[in-house]
């Protein structure tokens, strides 16, 4: 997969200049699909028709309007827009540095890579590593396209990666909902409950993840197109209970049993896969 810069400006912090390109870092897997009629699978179209007479209204007669009461628009401009717009800087300007562990990961939105352009390696370097031993992270302003952005800039591996943030404003609490907060847990539970989140530890391997439901839905697409759209049997999913709160302990017990039984049964396979490999 051949990458390409998406924006090119540079990286500023105190006095010093990082010319960097913006790539992206994610990528989304999603499938398409088209509204159809269900008679002859036409494929359906959208009209743009005002509220007022439904007739239908052409690109050139459409403008922009912010509702600011119920039923009151006011129209905003290309000039309106272009007074608002913040500076486009061209640049990654870095305001202060925090510790990594001070940002709630809720503001983290979407990661992009930076690679350092002519003349700028050393001083890219020297970002990454400083921001490394230090455990801190670059929080900056940045304007792409036309909008601002609060992001972090991050080391990963050899890597600087700048990840866009959500403003405080567009992080919501979780006012009114009810949470358990003062709820009485036993401590056979909680010791029960520790073993289990033991046992299941492991090291973070994101390889070994992938999206199921893509694959099986990408499959059950392709086995209908064989069978001329015809729909095939399948099992009913049921929702799974809550666990009733009497019986905590014996689910507990008896997931931890099970997570054992499944753990040694991964340690005996991978025993075996060393020793063919070493015969």
């Amino acid at each position: 997969m051949v990458m390409r810069a998406i924006w090119k400006g540079s990286i500023s912090f105190g006095l010093v200049n990082i010319p960097i390109g913006l790539y992206p870092a994610t990528r989304k897997e999603d499938i398409s699909f088209r509204q159809l009629r269900a008679d002859d699978l036409s494929p359906i179209r959208y009209k743009r028709v005002a509220e007022a007479d439904g007739e239908e209204v052409p690109w050139e007669k459409i403008v922009k309007g912010y509702e600011y009461e119920k039923g009151e628009f006011v129209i905003v401009t290309d000039k309106d827009f272009e007074q608002a717009m913040p500076e486009a800087t061209q640049s990654i300007d870095i305001v202060e540095f925090v510790d990594i562990t001070e940002i709630d990961p809720m503001f983290f939105d979407k990661p992009y890579y930076l690679e350092p352009q002519k003349g700028g390696k050393k001083a890219y370097a020297l970002l990454r590593d400083t921001l490394t031993e230090t455990g801190k992270v670059g929080i900056a302003r940045v304007v792409i396209k036309t909008r601002q952005h609060l992001a972090a800039v991050k080391p990963k591996d050899d890597a600087l990666v700048l990840e866009l943030m959500h403003f405080p404003d567009e992080v919501l609490e979780p006012a009114g909902l009810e949470l358990p907060r003062e709820e009485k847990l036993g401590k056979k539970e909680m010791d029960m409950a520790k073993s289990l989140v033991e046992t299941m530890s492991g090291k973070w391997k994101p390889s070994e993840f992938k999206d199921e439901y893509r694959d099986k839905l990408i499959k059950l697409i392709e086995e209908k197109v064989e069978r001329g759209g015809k729909e095939a049997p399948g099992p009913k999913i049921k929702p799974k209970a809550a666990t009733n709160v009497v019986d905590l302990v014996a689910v507990l017990q008896k997931s931890l049993a099970e997570t054992k039984k499944k753990t040694a049964g991964h340690a005996a396979h991978h025993g075996r896969k060393k020793m063919k490999k070493a015969a």
